[in-house]
């Protein structure tokens, strides 16, 4: 039987994870680093507020992030891509690699190519603040403080370090995962996969063969058992006026054929398929 403090454990467990991946594939992905959708500069920057809070001490900054995806479509399963699994072992030194590179771009010390450069959410202020050691510090010590306030089983301590790093457990399970275990509804050349039919887990993004195939179309499901949970939330999104998006896009099932230098930087970088 489940005590009250394995319940509240649990269940803000679950509530940083969707927060985060929730962000992770909205924002910083459809919006951030492909421009599927546009939206006003008042609700871009409530959901900048929103991708800070539910990401707390592991914050992606959306310059780092977007650049970093759109060189992973450039150069999908090569060594120049930023976090493929091909040649590495394990997730673990996958993700170290693709750190280094990701802190390159985020704190602006290495320039990319243009073709990956503009285009995507920028807000100094709240940058400095995710990116301080200061503030991620801060995040953790209020977690622990959860758990420690109402964590009643030692079992649920070892959920702790994953809150620590959520962002980047989100990522490393989507680039593993989804290039290197499931089906494949295309054959784009590389190591893409769709891992689940259903992805509940990751809000869609284990849908990465859908998505190599088709990289600006927002709904990443494709066949007719396939669920894309993010998909949802963009059309209520847009149900509700809150963003704006194109019919051909939302409709649209075409292959990521973008020329290099893409009149929106990060619509497209070079053909894939």
């Amino acid at each position: 039987m489940w005590t009250t403090g394995t319940i509240i454990i649990l269940t803000f467990f679950a509530a940083h994870w969707l927060g985060s991946v929730f962000s992770q594939t909205f924002f910083l992905h459809r919006y951030g680093a492909h421009r599927m959708f546009s939206m006003s500069k008042g609700w871009e920057r409530f959901f900048y507020l929103v991708t800070y809070v539910t990401q707390g001490s592991s914050f992606l900054n959306p310059r780092g992030y977007a650049i970093l995806h759109r060189e992973h479509h450039a150069f999908i399963d090569t060594e120049q891509d930023p976090h493929s699994p091909v040649g590495y072992s394990n997730p673990m030194s996958m993700m170290l690699s693709t750190k280094a590179r990701y802190d390159d771009y985020a704190y602006n010390r290495r320039s990319p190519e243009a073709r990956f450069d503009g285009g995507y959410p920028s807000w100094p202020m709240l940058d400095r603040l995710g990116q301080s050691w200061t503030m991620r510090i801060l995040w953790c010590v209020l977690y622990a403080g959860v758990y420690a306030a109402f964590a009643d089983k030692w079992w649920l301590w070892l959920l702790l370090p994953i809150h620590f790093v959520m962002g980047p457990v989100h990522g490393a399970i989507v680039n593993w995962c989804g290039h290197r275990y499931g089906y494949a509804n295309y054959n784009n050349g590389d190591q893409s996969r769709n891992s689940l039919f259903f992805d509940f887990v990751t809000f869609g993004e284990l849908f990465q063969n859908n998505h190599h195939r088709f990289g600006m179309a927002p709904n990443f499901a494709v066949r007719w058992f396939e669920v894309d949970p993010g998909y949802l939330m963009i059309r209520l999104f847009k149900r509700l006026g809150i963003i704006e998006m194109p019919e051909r896009v939302q409709k649209g099932r075409y292959p990521y054929r973008a020329p290099a230098q893409a009149a929106m930087p990060g619509a497209g970088v070079r053909p894939i398929v």
